[in-house]
């Protein structure tokens, strides 16, 4: 089996690191593409998912997103010991079974609770591709080099939000919605034989850890001991419920508040368009600039523009061609948060990369989706629950990390690219 990772190069700054190379990060990113695939395919689905089986709460047909991002979230605790015990490449094989067979398991539901079960599953199966995909990029990279190569596997991840509405439509064109899910089986399957045949285990038998009571919460003690890392996993969580209740609640402001209905999937693509330049655009931008600068100021424009535009669909109205430009614009600087949120909390952990990536997906999975939730009902028919929570995430999001940084924001430590891998 030939090998994904290639030899140390050195950087620009003089230390060294990994180059990217193109295969390992489009096998990350569809790793972590899975768990986007599983939300976002179904998008265009969900109303005649409550149809079929009598929703009654219009509501309600959340609970179909809602249910697999809960699964998602705790378990990663779980998987992020059992990467750093048994390895990355025996945990993601068992991960993308489970998940592949939680798919066709939802193909076949015969209810709406027997469906929600299946989709909570399929997201702790979920679960274990993530930890182990952000857990093999802390393997081999460090610094603002891991900070560029999550934001080049964002700029691919993103492409599954921007045609996965397209894609669910697609299939009820000429199926039931019943097929959506077999989709999702059948790319589990696909990318269990990618991964057994050309990912090579990142995590030598020498450095894994025991698989004990000591060894686990020693690894999750450290986290809580780095004030970095606990700060931007609590800020990354705070910050991520923006997404998820906008994913929550799409289908329905489009449909509702500005008519959109057959297009909905091309509008919500638009979106996703504007993250995966903005991920793309931090590749090029971060070694540059650094990880705090980006962020910091993204997370500023971020919240300005949110209480802008609550302000404007106050006073101008709810117009379709004053909405999306800045609401777009809003979702492209939040694509210069994430990935250099996880790298600045990763940075600090590398001898337990499973444990912390399990970490920090638990708090912006489980946390995020709390908050994402709790803000999607209260949806109104208006956009103003949306864009009221948007602000409040980025006003807490950005206090958290003014406490973190003790004030001093836009500014990267120098010796941020001297922390070495592993």
């Amino acid at each position: 089996m030939s090998h994904l990772v290639s030899p140390p190069t050195p950087d620009v700054d003089g230390t060294r690191s990994h180059a990217p190379k193109p295969e390992l990060i489009a096998m990350i990113a569809s790793l972590m593409a899975l768990n986007a695939l599983a939300i976002d395919i179904m998008l265009p689905a969900l109303r005649q998912i409550a149809t079929d089986f009598v929703v009654s709460d219009p509501n309600d047909q959340q609970l179909v997103i809602l249910a697999y991002v809960l699964g998602f979230g705790a378990p990663q605790l779980v998987w992020g010991p059992l990467a750093d015990r048994f390895g990355r490449r025996a945990v993601v094989f068992v991960a993308l079974l489970g998940y592949s067979i939680m798919g066709f398991g939802a193909f076949a539901a015969e209810s709406f609770h027997q469906l929600l079960a299946m989709r909570f599953i399929q997201g702790v199966f979920a679960a274990g591709c993530r930890v182990v995909a952000v857990a093999v990029v802390r393997d081999v990279y460090k610094g603002r080099g891991m900070a560029q190569v999550m934001s080049l596997v964002m700029t691919v991840f993103m492409v599954v939000p921007i045609t996965s509405p397209m894609v669910g439509q697609a299939v009820l064109y000429f199926a039931q919605w019943e097929m959506v899910f077999g989709v999702l089986g059948s790319v589990g399957l696909a990318l269990l034989a990618w991964t057994f045949f050309r990912l090579e285990e990142t995590l030598p038998s020498e450095q894994r850890t025991q698989l004990d009571v000591r060894g686990i919460f020693g690894g999750y003690l450290a986290i809580l001991r780095s004030r970095t890392s606990l700060g931007y996993m609590l800020a990354g969580g705070v910050i991520f419920g923006s997404l998820f209740s906008y994913i929550a609640v799409s289908e329905q402001l489009f449909r509702e508040v500005f008519g959109i209905t057959d297009t909905f999937a091309f509008w919500f693509a638009g979106v996703a368009i504007m993250l995966t330049a903005a991920s793309y655009m931090n590749s090029r931008l971060v070694r540059r600039f650094g990880m705090r600068r980006l962020s910091h100021m993204a997370l500023v424009g971020f919240t300005t523009l949110a209480a802008l535009l609550l302000v404007l669909m106050r006073v101008v109205g709810e117009e379709i061609w004053l909405f999306f430009p800045i609401f777009a614009s809003t979702f492209g600087l939040f694509g210069l948060l994430g990935a250099n949120f996880n790298a600045l909390a990763m940075e600090p952990l590398g001898k337990s990369a499973g444990s912390a990536s399990a970490a920090y997906g638990f708090v912006t999975t489980t946390g995020a989706a709390a908050i994402g939730g709790a803000i999607a009902n209260t949806y109104d028919g208006t956009t103003t629950p949306l864009l009221l929570g948007f602000t409040g995430l980025g006003l807490t999001c950005l206090s958290i990390i003014a406490i973190t940084e003790r004030g001093r924001l836009f500014v990267d430590p120098p010796e941020e690219d001297d922390a070495m891998a592993g």
